[in-house]
């Protein structure tokens, strides 16, 4: 199957009414909070010469990272406009950027001949992906990573819900960039917390770790405190 007409067009809207600024995105935190932690669990358990594919990379902030703990760095995300951006902010340098919908089986395959077993970076993806589609990605996950590559995939959790409902709740309404992402009808922390393991595990994918955290936002409530997000993370590795 392939993502709806509406969720592409959602994603396509949403990228390309965001600009080049940093943080500019509610998730678009410093790699410091997110990919440079999140790649020293992974690589506890996964060889850093092989390549690492970013899944749903946005504007490639966290890829441009990776490229500097593996051989190699790609990007994917189903927005065209969200691409060109991360190409943009990369100019010169060692990540790769392309077009991909993780729900589009051949896409994927025809990735993973051309890149062999790779290891897989995605975070937040599964929990605001339309639910149909959800095997799909997780699908995807399975075929990148093959035998010899392992995944680092974070999502959020259902507390996530009460944060973000307390700040939509704030006297001025939700900050600007929280408003963003409603009015273009993305659907932040819609998976349920049994949903997650489960999609992995019929994926046919192991986990080696897991742990509880959070995904820091570059937004902040009205008296200042930072939006971060409950999560879970695993490590995984094909069955």
């Amino acid at each position: 199957m392939n993502v709806s007409d509406d969720y592409r067009t959602n994603w396509e809207s949403y990228w390309k009414e965001t600009s080049d600024a940093r943080g500019e995105a509610i998730w678009d935190s410093d790699p410091a909070l997110s990919a440079e932690p999140h790649s020293a669990l992974l690589l506890r358990h996964a060889d850093p010469a092989r390549t690492i594919i970013d899944l749903g990379c946005g504007n490639g902030t966290q890829t441009r990272f990776l490229a500097t703990r593996f051989a190699r760095a790609m990007g994917v995300d189903l927005s065209h406009a969200a691409v060109e951006h991360a190409r943009h902010a990369a100019a010169g340098g060692p990540a790769e950027f392309e077009q991909l919908d993780l729900t589009d089986t051949e896409a994927v395959h025809a990735l993973h001949r051309r890149l062999g077993d790779s290891h897989v970076y995605m975070r937040a993806v599964i929990h605001q992906s339309e639910p149909a589609a959800r095997p799909a990605v997780a699908a995807a996950v399975a075929r990148l990573i093959g035998t010899e590559g392992r995944a680092f995939v974070v999502e959020l959790t259902a507390g996530s819900r009460d944060v973000l409902r307390r700040a939509a709740a704030e006297p001025g309404g939700p900050g600007p960039k929280l408003q963003r992402v409603f009015h273009h009808g993305l659907k932040p922390a819609d998976a349920a917390d049994d949903e997650i393991p489960r999609l992995l595990a019929e994926a046919g994918l192991t986990v080696l770790a897991d742990g509880e955290t959070a995904l820091p936002m570059t937004e902040y409530l009205a008296d200042g405190t930072r939006i971060d997000l409950p999560a879970r993370w695993f490590v995984l590795a094909g069955a």
